[in-house]
């Protein structure tokens, strides 16, 4: 296999060195920042290109898309026009504009597709995943999931200021950036009907997007779901309680444990992290799970027509934050 990763920054270097990892042989990188791109082809031993044109001429089996968000749809619908499979990181999009027309070319090429979702491989939300798959605590009737870390120390060699996160039109905004707990939700929960949120820049923080949202959902099944997003509390917070007709569950990040509760017997069950267990574990464990797909052609975890409806959630929040009403999740994308 020749995998193309465009994009060198933090999480297109650590697919390449994953890529790597995993026994892919033949890598190369489209970085148009010139440092960059020669500090990162010297040290993963790669040969990298200026430009998206050169890197699709190279003829990979598959390109990864780790560009700014703002960037995705354009770059993603050039690489499929190619007939390339493509991994493309999260979020799929900033904007609604072109994303039913890039979901469409998509399905119309029959390339093999899939939108960042490593949190699905954390061991945490398999877990929880498991157990509701397995009918422990019944039929759902809610859920509360949050995620929530300061900005300034995501990354501590970037100004935040200057970051992707601080303007609504490079892809920002807690919401988007936080997606991984709206893709999770819609994983536990199934379909989300309709959606209504409150967001806001409430803090200190010099960003001109939304740093606080709080969003409530209704779901096709009839449960409703509460997602706290932030970029403000200073301890790094995540997980999820899901309350059943026969149970509960619990996933804490910071304690590496899921707990469930069987209402039946009145038991407790904890489910730790394994021993050992390294945040690189889920990247590469995802990163596997997109090339054997696309070895075998078969449907990834998350697709691009399934990161549509994700984004269609997103979109609908930001709709009723806005607008103050309920706005559906299956139709409605920002004015």
């Amino acid at each position: 296999m020749k995998g193309l990763v465009i994009g060198g920054g933090s999480i297109g270097k650590r697919h390449l060195a994953n890529l790597k990892m995993l026994g892919v042989q033949q890598l190369a990188l489209v970085e148009k920042d010139s440092a960059r791109r020669e500090g990162v082809a010297m040290e993963l031993s790669v040969p990298a290109f200026s430009d998206i044109g050169e890197g699709l001429a190279w003829r990979p089996d598959f390109v990864v898309i780790a560009t700014p968000t703002n960037l995705h749809l354009e770059q993603g619908s050039r690489v499929v026009r190619e007939g390339f499979h493509l991994f493309l990181e999260k979020p799929l999009c900033h904007s609604a504009e072109g994303m039913a027309e890039f979901t469409a070319l998509v399905e119309t090429k029959k390339v093999v597709s899939m939108v960042g979702c490593n949190m699905r491989f954390h061991p945490g939300p398999t877990h929880v995943k498991r157990l509701l798959s397995e009918d422990r605590i019944g039929r759902v009737l809610f859920a509360r999931v949050h995620a929530g870390s300061y900005l300034p120390e995501w990354r501590l060699s970037t100004d935040y200021r200057t970051n992707y996160a601080a303007r609504e039109e490079t892809g920002g905004g807690c919401i988007l950036d936080c997606i991984h707990e709206i893709d999770l939700t819609r994983w536990y929960l199934g379909e989300v009907r309709e959606v209504v949120c409150m967001a806001a820049h409430v803090s200190s923080l010099e960003i001109a997007t939304e740093d606080v949202a709080s969003m409530v959902c209704r779901h096709v099944s009839g449960a409703i779901s509460e997602i706290h997003l932030d970029y403000v509390q200073r301890t790094y917070e995540r997980g999820c309680q899901i309350v059943g007709e026969q149970g509960s569950i619990f996933w804490d990040f910071s304690k590496k444990q899921v707990r469930w509760f069987d209402g039946g017997t009145g038991q407790w069950t904890a489910l730790s992290q394994p021993d050992g267990w390294e945040v690189n574990q889920m990247y590469l464990d995802e990163m596997e799970h997109f090339i054997n797909s696309v070895a075998n052609g078969r449907p990834t975890a998350l697709t691009v027509p399934e990161a549509m409806a994700v984004m269609q959630i997103a979109f609908a929040a930001k709709t009723s934050a806005r607008q103050g009403r309920v706005a559906a999740a299956t139709s409605e994308v920002p004015a």
